[in-house]
């Protein structure tokens, strides 16, 4: 049967441990929820930045090609059709 949780270890300096539990009281959670939260928030934020990248690809490629605007766009999308 596979486990649902693993055990890790952080080594972290003693100021960032001190304010880590102190959120923690502060957030009614427990360390453990709480960094699952934060890791999540990480990888949420991860994701934003990937998408925002990918954006800012996208409009250097169509400016390349001259698409400037939404009628450039539709221009391109239905003149295949």
């Amino acid at each position: 049967m596979k486990r649902k949780r693993v055990a890790m270890t952080l080594s972290i300096p003693p100021e960032i441990a001190e304010d880590y539990g102190k959120i923690a009281e502060q957030e009614a959670k427990n360390k453990s929820q709480l960094f699952r939260d934060m890791f999540l928030l990480y990888k949420e934020k991860a994701r934003q930045k990937e998408f925002f990248e990918l954006q800012r690809y996208g409009v250097r490629m169509a400016r390349g090609k001259g698409v400037l605007t939404e009628k450039d766009v539709e221009r391109i999308v239905f003149e295949g059709r």
